[in-house]
């Protein structure tokens, strides 16, 4: 038996999706950055990481007449150094707070290239959305949606003949896994259940017919807070905290892993993340 042709491996992906969603966080993806504050955060992290946007956008197949087309763009960490060096970049995005900081930033860096598409991916209309074809599509840890081979039909029907595809996404175990797998059954008396990762994300472009390139790396990061109670809030709603028992629980937790720095706190995390691409 062949088990990338036996198994649906969208419908593997469907499930651990749900499974994730209603059983561990119940919280959509995008709903966390609604938020000014959070997005802004986000932006900052980014900027203090800015090697990877930098790496990121190297190994992109770019020349200044490009048109991109951003997945999940967030606050504008890859959609504004693409702006610099492409003709045009249509960002997608549904959370209000991550568009309010790339409105700003765009403002503040004199950007006036990008188009915004406020929505999910999944509600996204290739003809009445937005403006095919794309040189690049890159989805760069975004893929909360919740089908995701029709998420890739969609992105390969926005790209034109010789266009890029580039997905980036995690490979096994992350920071937040590990911490979530010891903190949920203590927070919510129930198993913590990931995400799908890499694999499903390539045996469902191999059962459509697509053999992408694959590199994995480690990626080193970290968070930063000004204060324990900065940390709390960042992490009350990510853990759902509703007690005062709960809140114990994760305080005594970012008590043992953060790291006292420059006045403040850092959550040093390392994780191994895949880069999947390929030639329309």
């Amino acid at each position: 038996m062949n088990p990338t042709t036996e198994i649906n491996w969208n419908e593997v992906w469907i499930d651990q999706m749900k499974r994730n969603r209603e059983v561990s966080t119940a919280r959509e993806c995008a709903r966390i950055w609604e938020s000014r504050e959070s997005a802004l955060k986000f932006w900052n992290t980014s900027k203090e990481n800015s090697g990877r946007v930098e790496d990121t956008i190297a190994g992109t197949e770019i020349t200044p007449e490009s048109r991109v087309l951003d997945i999940g763009s967030g606050p504008g960490t890859l959609a504004i150094p693409f702006a610099k060096r492409v003709a045009s970049v249509t960002a997608v995005e549904p959370a209000e707070g991550m568009l309010s900081v790339l409105k700003e930033k765009m403002t503040e860096e004199a950007v006036i290239n990008i188009g915004i598409v406020q929505k999910r991916w999944e509600d996204v209309s290739v003809a009445e959305d937005l403006d095919p074809p794309y040189d690049v599509v890159i989805a760069s840890f975004s893929l909360g949606m919740p089908d995701i081979r029709a998420a890739i039909e969609k992105m390969i029907a926005s790209a034109g003949p010789g266009g890029h595809i580039y997905l980036y996404h995690f490979a096994g175990e992350t920071h937040w896994d590990r911490d979530c797998r010891s903190l949920w059954p203590r927070l919510h008396g129930r198993d913590y259940q990931p995400g799908p990762k890499a694999d499903v994300l390539y045996n469902v472009l191999y059962s459509m017919g697509i053999y992408p390139h694959v590199r994995t790396f480690r990626l080193q990061h970290s968070q930063r807070f000004s204060s324990m109670e900065e940390a709390m809030e960042h992490f009350r709603s990510q853990y759902r905290i509703t007690t005062a028992e709960q809140e114990a629980i994760v305080r005594e937790h970012l008590g043992r892993v953060l790291v006292e720095e420059n006045g403040g706190f850092s959550l040093p995390a390392s994780s191994i993340r895949v880069k999947i691409w390929w030639e329309k």
